[in-house]
């Protein structure tokens, strides 16, 4: 496989059409593929969205890439954002029959449905929400977790949330607060129900608000000038699945990488990532994530500076030192590789 353009101590920037770079992938080698695509929404933006009558079979081509290069213990987590008709104050299905072409036609199972809720997400759309005001703002993302076999690699302990003070309480002191008994609903309430775990179960709604501003990233993008990446998600969105679905020196790769968040949160939790992006630009501004913190503003501009203009960063981003520029960046070619490999 052709370099990476910037690598770390765990993962590698990749500039390239996912399709084809997935191809070049060994069958069975990832362990999680956690990413946000662009949404189908009906006004085109500058990251490249697919209109809504084509977008279904656009990111079904993905799909299939993706299903025969995961483990068969591999998962496989989507977020879409939802949308309405064009011109109609009625929703679009198209996440829905994203969902349906997954399972259907690529043969992925729905190990469970997500949904993310961002409570610092504007009003919108405008037309139905603030002008005419009959629908409330959209709000809420689907998040589909897909996994290649019935029983994927899952841990939620791994995962779990903060008790509420009334469930610290209980834990205090459980004789005050329930009796064990065989509820309605047939649950049995057992003593048990007192331990302390280290937490609650998280569920399937995810409040995670996307109110980044003070980043590193978004901070050196500010400095230079740069237009930082417009629908970059929460580093805890990712985080969430990552941490539940994987272990240390797994495998992650994000096929729309973006500003590479996900690579950033893989690093922060030492699982090994790829990330592939196909527009050169973003990928330039995503190495601020990984940049030495130490270097001087004229070296890290002069970083995105080569990587925009086609060049590959030779050194890895893992300590303050000097940092090498390869200006030639060998053709992508059709060679396996493994997953261990950056």
């Amino acid at each position: 496989m052709d370099k990476p353009v910037y690598f770390t101590d765990y993962g590698a920037a990749y500039c390239g059409d996912s399709l084809l770079l997935l191809e070049q992938l060994e069958d069975n080698s990832i362990d999680l593929v956690v990413t946000s695509p662009p949404f189908a929404l009906l006004r085109k933006k500058e990251y490249g969205n697919e209109n809504q009558e084509d977008y279904v079979e656009w990111l079904g081509q993905f799909a299939t890439k993706v299903f025969p290069k995961l483990k068969d213990t591999g998962s496989f987590v989507v977020d879409l954002g939802g949308a309405y008709q064009k011109g109609k104050p009625i929703r679009s299905l198209y996440n829905f029959k994203v969902l349906l072409y997954f399972c259907d036609n690529v043969g992925f199972k729905l190990a469970e449905e997500f949904y993310w809720f961002n409570p610092s997400k504007l009003p919108s759309p405008i037309e139905w929400v603030n002008k005419r005001k009959i629908r409330a703002k959209d709000s809420v993302n689907t998040v589909w977790w897909f996994s290649k076999t019935d029983n994927p690699k899952a841990d939620i302990r791994k995962v779990l949330t903060p008790y509420s003070d009334r469930m610290k309480k209980l834990i205090e002191n459980p004789d005050k607060f329930y009796t064990p008994k065989k509820r309605p609903s047939g649950h049995d309430i057992s003593s048990s129900f007192g331990n302390d775990n280290g937490g609650a179960i998280p569920s399937n709604l995810l409040q995670i608000s996307n109110s980044e501003s003070n980043s590193r990233y978004l901070a050196l993008c500010k400095k230079f000038g740069i237009k930082a990446h417009p629908a970059r998600f929460p580093h805890k969105l990712p985080e969430f699945f990552i941490k539940m679905l994987t272990d240390e020196g797994d495998l992650v790769v994000d096929i729309f990488g973006g500003s590479c968040t996900t690579g950033e949160v893989c690093d922060n939790l030492k699982r090994k990532w790829k990330c592939f992006e196909l527009d050169r630009n973003y990928l330039a501004a995503s190495a601020f994530r990984f940049i030495p913190k130490d270097l001087d503003d004229n070296s890290i501009k002069n970083i995105y500076d080569k990587i925009s203009a086609g060049s590959v960063i030779e050194q890895k981003f893992s300590s303050i030192s000097d940092i090498d520029i390869v200006e030639d960046i060998p053709p992508i070619e059709n060679n396996l590789f493994k997953a261990e490999d950056f």
